[in-house]
């Protein structure tokens, strides 16, 4: 039943053709039709690199205020482009985290709410059932369109690296990657993709310079499995923090951080050895947030990766265009669920009515105020308990209004992470980010009024159906 259900949840995969790219991977490509043949130079759309870490603090680069961690190639970036100091991601859990970058949808809207099934199913992970539901999570991903679909019409060819969960690369409207996907060995969250970065990013380079060559946009999904476990950094990066006096798990995570922007200065050299720098769209953000255990390596403490806190969901955000997008540090809120209208904008697409996203192009190049002063976000368990109904998991929505945070907690099921969700059982959570950045004063008592109003802002949001709120 499981072969012949496997079998099913798979017909859909493109045949692919496997070609040597680098000596340290392969790239394949689906047997289709050319999707950039209508390619118009007249346009000349920007090319489009899109970096994404993983597992990384908001304030863990040296042009966020770090005095300890080294992060040069991503300095310079944030200052040649727009940078948000106070960018955020709706959900600090990599796998509904990527697929809002993915799509432009919040984790309610793309249904991708959780990295897995319930551990809970009979069966557990190594049943038929787990199986099944893995491969009906990823069918979720063929009923949205993605970025690198949206992008299709103007002629981009798109190539997919590091992380991805949702099945095959193709999957995913990209038409080179190196995800092969479920059901295939290491198909959690990349398997072969996981290479880049780590392995160097020559399969990029390459893909970049045979693009550009046959004169058409390219679209780079570079999503490396840094500075995400395990933080096995190179012993002559290490070296630099292991005299500091740093817990080694932490000296290992920041030495993981500049072997990452190592990669990136990489990427960065090339396109401007190349003379495409001008006309990249350069797209960064991590997918979560992370706060290393200082006494054990490769764990989080709480209140970082899945928990609705700023070190769980905060990231500073940019974008570069050297043509057209000057450089400027905003103060504005901003949020990833932006990213995939903006990205639109720069390409001169018509951004579809339906996603939830503000198109952030015509303020960035004419560098005027964004009129918006709310974002909003949403956290799930990481096991997925009815994946079909988000809200079975759902434990807590934030809304930030100007300075103002409200989180407020729900009974969603959690089989899962339980001591990383201590926070579950509390009542409305208020800060006033002005002034406590790192959320040490709850001022829901003092100020009902405000508590009100920004409970009010999260139902006007989306309303609940099930969920109860924790009080």
């Amino acid at each position: 039943m499981l072969h012949s259900f496997i079998k099913k949840a798979t017909v859909i995969l493109a045949a692919i053709t496997v070609s040597a790219c680098s000596n340290t991977s392969m790239l394949a490509e689906p047997e289709t039709e050319n999707s950039s043949a209508n390619t118009s130079s007249a346009n000349n759309p920007p090319n489009i690199l899109m970096i994404l870490s993983d597992d990384h603090a908001w304030n863990d680069y040296s042009f966020m205020g770090h005095e300890i961690v080294k992060t040069p190639s991503l300095d310079k970036l944030a200052s040649q482009g727009a940078t948000f100091k106070r960018g955020y991601v709706p959900t600090s859990l990599c796998r509904p985290s990527l697929a809002t970058v993915a799509t432009g949808l919040y984790a309610y809207q793309h249904g991708i709410t959780g990295n897995d099934p319930a551990r809970t199913l009979p069966g557990g992970k190594k049943g038929e059932l787990y199986a099944q539901q893995r491969a009906e999570i990823i069918a979720k991903i063929d009923k949205v369109e993605t970025i690198a679909n949206l992008l299709k019409p103007k002629g981009y060819v798109s190539l997919q690296t590091g992380k991805w969960w949702e099945g095959s690369f193709s999957r995913g409207g990209f038409d080179q990657g190196m995800t092969r996907g479920f059901p295939d060995k290491g198909g959690r969250h990349g398997d072969d993709g996981l290479k880049i970065g780590r392995q160097g990013v020559s399969i990029i380079t390459n893909f970049m310079d045979k693009t550009a060559q046959q004169g058409k946009p390219f679209f780079v999904w570079y999503a490396p499995f840094m500075p995400h476990t395990p933080h096995t950094p190179p012993s002559r990066i290490l070296e630099k923090y292991s005299d500091k006096g740093l817990a080694p798990s932490i000296a290992k995570y920041y030495a993981m951080i500049e072997w990452f922007d190592e990669t990136n200065g990489q990427l960065l050299d090339h396109l401007e050895k190349t003379g495409l720098k001008d006309n990249t769209l350069i797209v960064y953000v991590s997918d979560n947030g992370w706060v290393t255990n200082p006494k054990q390596t490769d764990r989080f403490l709480p209140k970082s990766k899945q928990s609705p806190n700023e070190s769980g969901v905060r990231t500073p955000i940019m974008y570069s265009l050297p043509s057209k997008i000057p450089a400027q540090m905003r103060p504005e809120l901003t949020s990833s669920i932006d990213i995939v209208p903006t990205v639109l904008g720069a390409a001169g697409i018509d951004v579809p009515a339906h996603l939830p996203g503000k198109n952030l192009f015509p303020e960035l190049t004419q560098q005027t105020p964004i009129e918006r002063d709310t974002i909003f976000g949403e956290g799930f368990a990481h096991d997925m308990d009815d994946i079909n109904n988000p809200e079975s998991s759902l434990l807590y929505r934030w809304v930030i209004k100007d300075n103002w945070k409200l989180i407020v907690s729900y009974d969603g099921k959690n089989v899962s992470y339980q001591k990383y969700h201590d926070a579950l059982t509390q009542g409305p959570r208020l800060f006033n980010l002005a002034n406590d950045e790192y959320e040490k004063v709850n001022l829901a008592k003092q100020y009902p009024e405000m508590v009100e109003k920004l409970k009010q802002e999260l139902v006007d949001w989306y309303p609940l159906k099930q969920r109860k709120m924790v009080n």
